[in-house]
């Protein structure tokens, strides 16, 4: 399976994306993710709930991750993550988030990412993630069950 046939299964069978209205795109094997802020994000009457932001972040680091990890015919999984929340995501804010590889190793991938507006700054954040053989996994099973 080529990475973007792994990454359009994944946009089938990742049901948090769907329930949040994220958006992911995948151009020139660069991952950014969308999501605008309505009633169903918000904490309080004008705010976004910090944990959709950190779901947010969660997914670009991940997905980032994860297109490096099928071209070495890998999967990936969370190990730990971090943000730090810089500004508020305030109802009707479209967000975007971007990450980059900063470390690539045997076991591990690191990845680092922004979560902003076109004018602010809304967080930053760091991940690493875990990489294992794909036949680990029956992920590329699902592919035959979302058909």
């Amino acid at each position: 399976m080529s990475p973007s046939e792994l990454i359009e299964l994944y946009k089938k069978i990742n049901q948090f994306d769907k329930h949040m209205d994220f958006s992911l795109k995948i151009e020139d094997g660069k991952v950014t993710y969308e999501v605008l802020i309505e009633d169903k994000h918000l904490s309080s009457p004008n705010t976004c709930h910090g944990g959709v932001l950190a779901g947010l972040m969660d997914n670009v680091l991940g997905v980032t991750a994860l297109a490096y990890a099928v071209t070495e015919d890998k999967l990936c999984s969370t190990v730990e993550f971090k943000i730090n929340y810089l500004n508020p995501a305030l109802k009707g804010d479209k967000i975007f988030g971007e990450a980059v590889i900063d470390y690539k190793g045997q076991r591990l991938v690191v990845t680092s990412g922004t979560l902003r507006t076109k004018d602010k700054l809304i967080a930053k954040g760091l991940g690493t993630f875990n990489l294992y053989p794909a036949s680990k996994k029956d992920f590329f099973s699902l592919e035959t069950k979302t058909t």
